[in-house]
């Protein structure tokens, strides 16, 4: 391919090949909500934080099979918010587009205040602030140079993240063939099925581990993101999103298994990862040691992709809008990336540093993973609805990447979200981002109806601006 063929008309470039889009699309669905956040999650509800994952990374799926065949229709969009736009409206998707947007800062702060949990295992007394400038400056300055620096920073993250996993799974089960005890105890299932129950902690725990959890799958969709900007869309997305039921499998239901084989659910604390404690609980410092590397580097891969996709989200907001403050992020730079955006994103995600050190905020990466999880259900919801629109549309590509039962489906996703919008209430630290989430859909929603400033996103309903890809 020449390098006309290799770059899109808005000036972004297609230079992110098949391996490039498999890591990102691993990175994406392995971050800081494994690593970090299932001790929270396990003590919560125990064993059964496994039904959890299964209920959760089923419903993500299906989403995904949805904004997949959306993405493969027109692949040129940088964001499956485009969608919402196109099919429910134009003040909806204003409303969506800003929406997701802040929920990408708020991911992105979630990653910053746990890489500085990292960062300081080794250096207690360097303060967190400090650390987390410095990580943000080098991760926005690789996305500052191009698409494919990017990538292949992704590429390696996520590389060491799925050793990492796959060492530990295979190191449990060595431990469990050679019955091997720890302080706690011998490895084996009976850490799993001593006083086995459901609800351990009780309903209201076992329901309060869906927020979490729910965190914990947030980005996945960054296989779409990344479908504008890959030499060959349509080959490599549906391959990238049907491979997600097996990375659920792999690396999230066989983690969390392994974890348990060896550590007592009960005994596990929830300030420091799990994966951390069990090598430590083993005898092996020096495993523990990597193994926080390796979550450090989990928690960077997913603030590095956080950076390139907000960064592209508001760009896309900048292009649908008339608004004269928004022209100025039109631009993309001679890298083929839109700078401005990825700079004013994060930028933003510098306040993490602040809201960490609030006195009346106990725990600030619990509240920022709260408040993302709320603006991301309200986003997913209005993309299944889109996604339905789409079914019924002159749009509609039947010999596409098509979405099965999509009227069962559907209805069974947006059920799904509510769900878990709900069960956040039933954590007392949930209250408040849930409330604002609340909020958030009153104001700004109103104030998102009445805006004019947005331009409609351009219906394809056939296969002709796509023949150069």
């Amino acid at each position: 391919m020449d390098k006309q063929e290799n770059t899109n008309a808005d000036g972004t470039k297609r230079t992110l090949s098949n391996r490039h889009v498999q890591m990102i699309a691993l990175g994406g669905t392995i971050g800081t909500g494994l690593f970090l956040g299932a001790s929270t999650s396990i003590t919560k509800t125990g064993p059964s934080i496994i039904l959890v994952y299964v209920i959760i990374g089923m419903f993500f799926f299906l989403m995904m099979r949805g904004i997949g065949e959306m993405l493969y229709q027109d692949p040129s969009q940088h964001t499956f918010i485009a969608f919402i736009s196109r099919y429910l409206g134009q003040r909806t998707g204003y409303f969506a587009g800003w929406t997701y947007w802040i929920g990408l800062i708020f991911v992105g702060m979630a990653e910053l205040t746990a890489i500085a949990t990292y960062v300081r295992f080794w250096f207690p007394h360097t303060p967190a602030w400090l650390i987390q400038v410095g990580f943000l400056v080098i991760l926005t300055s690789v996305n500052l140079i191009a698409v494919r620096i990017f990538g292949e920073a992704e590429f390696w993250f996520a590389m060491i993240k799925i050793v990492a996993i796959l060492a530990m799974i295979a190191t449990g089960i060595m431990l469990l063939l050679t019955q091997f005890k720890t302080p706690t105890g011998q490895v084996g299932f009976a850490n799993i099925t001593t006083h086995l129950s459901l609800f351990p902690n009780g309903i209201h725990s076992f329901i309060g581990a869906f927020p979490m959890v729910f965190f914990a799958f947030l980005g996945m969709e960054f296989i779409g993101i990344t479908t504008a900007e890959t030499k060959n869309p349509r080959h490599v997305l549906p391959k990238a999103i049907n491979e997600v039921i097996y990375r659920i499998l792999i690396f999230y239901i066989g983690a969390l298994i392994v974890i348990m084989l060896i550590y007592p659910w009960q005994s596990l604390s929830v300030k420091q990862s799990p994966f951390v404690q069990v090598f430590s609980l083993v005898g092996l410092r020096a495993a523990a040691a990597v193994i926080n590397f390796v979550v450090l580097t989990s928690a960077a891969s997913s603030l590095n992709s956080m950076i390139y996709s907000s960064g592209r989200h508001f760009y896309q907001l900048a292009t649908e809008s008339n608004g004269r403050f928004m022209r100025r992020f039109k631009i993309i730079s001679t890298h083929g990336v839109p700078a401005k955006g990825i700079l004013i994103s994060a930028t933003l995600i510098l306040l993490a540093p602040l809201i960490s050190a609030l006195p009346i905020v106990s725990n600030a990466f619990s509240l920022i993973t709260s408040t993302s999880s709320d603006l991301y259900l309200i986003v997913y919801s209005l993309t299944v609805v889109a996604h339905y629109r789409y079914r019924q549309s002159t749009d509609f590509m039947p010999d596409g990447f098509l979405m099965p039962a999509y009227k069962v489906v559907d209805p069974l996703l947006i059920g799904f979200f509510v769900v878990i919008y709900i069960s956040l209430f039933f954590d007392s630290s949930n209250w408040l981002p849930a409330t604002l989430g609340i909020l958030w859909c009153v104001i700004f929603g109103f104030f998102a109806s009445r805006e004019r400033s947005t331009v409609p996103a351009v219906s394809v309903s056939d296969d002709k601006m796509l023949d150069h890809l």
